[in-house]
């Protein structure tokens, strides 16, 4: 039994390991290829999607999937940060698109999810219902209602036009309905009894008990807004107030080196996020709102 035990383990971490380098390929690649420089990428592969005939795009030659450049080089990243305008607006234009979203929906959020766990009825009930139903909508089934009802407000091809669709979004209230669903009633009783009010029951009791669960949802909601395309796209005209994800996603394969570079600058904000969140995000999601005595 033991062998069998030890066997099982070697083939479960084997099928992990696999799973775990074909998720990572690509994040690697995308990094090392960064530091090649523009002679080793053409090199490497070939003229990718430079051949075009008949309205088809073709790769002309053999790739080759190289990970250790032969001689590292930063010129790609001098040209993003250095020489092109264009990388740092796009950034910030990500920035001013993407905090105010990620800090009204978690308001928005707070206020909603803390009503529908202290009051309950029907209406309620069914509120929360067409919240869930929302939920399961994809962006490009909403895209053309945002389109109109913004052009109704007079905010079509404004930040307007993305920034308050984003922050009424249900996936926050949802979740964060689930999680103070957790908290225990006798612990608000307690607060009641002695003379708290409500603004204090949600401020001082709620909301900290939900800190694992607020940071977490903050982290996928500016995941989530920090590559959409196309939103920026359809509700906004002019060019210069687009993301830095429209951005990366036009660089032409005439500039390979410079997407690898672009690419890697990209993830970095993301990463950090991650990385600085890692313990409340897992909290959040597996514990559910436990409280901690």
């Amino acid at each position: 039994m033991k062998k069998k035990r030890i066997v099982g383990r070697f083939i479960v971490f084997i099928t992990c390991l696999i799973f775990a380098v074909a998720f990572l390929l690509p994040t690697v690649l995308t990094v090392t290829n960064s530091f090649m420089t523009e002679s080793e990428i053409e090199s490497n592969y070939g003229q990718v999607f430079g051949t075009v005939r008949a309205g088809k795009t073709y790769i002309a030659e053999k790739v080759n999937l190289k990970f250790i450049p032969d001689k590292v080089s930063f010129s790609q990243y001098i040209t993003v940060l250095l020489k092109s305008p264009d990388y740092l607006l796009k950034f910030w234009n990500s920035v001013i698109l993407v905090v105010p979203i990620t800090l009204l929906q978690l308001v928005i959020a707070s206020v909603a999810a803390y009503g529908f766990t202290r009051w309950r009825g029907k209406i309620r009930a069914a509120i929360f219902f067409f919240y869930v139903i929302l939920m399961l909508m994809p962006y490009q089934v909403t895209l053309v209602p945002n389109y109109i009802v913004s052009d109704f407000l007079g905010i079509l091809y404004t930040r307007s036009a993305i920034i308050l669709p984003g922050a009424f979004a249900p996936f926050s209230v949802f979740l964060l309905t689930k999680y103070m669903r957790r908290i225990p009633v006798s612990l608000i009783e307690a607060a009641k009894l002695d003379g708290a009010s409500e603004f204090y029951i949600f401020f001082r009791v709620c909301l900290p008990q939900c800190r694992a669960a607020l940071y977490s949802i903050a982290l996928l909601v500016f995941i989530d807004y920090w590559n959409m395309v196309e939103q920026p796209l359809v509700l906004l005209k002019d060019e210069t107030q687009q993301p830095l994800s429209v951005y990366l996603s036009s660089i032409n394969a005439g500039e390979v080196g410079l997407a690898f570079a672009v690419a890697t600058i990209y993830m970095v904000p993301t990463l950090l996020l991650f990385l600085h969140g890692e313990d409340y995000l897992v909290e959040g999601i597996a514990h559910q709102g436990s409280v901690k005595g």
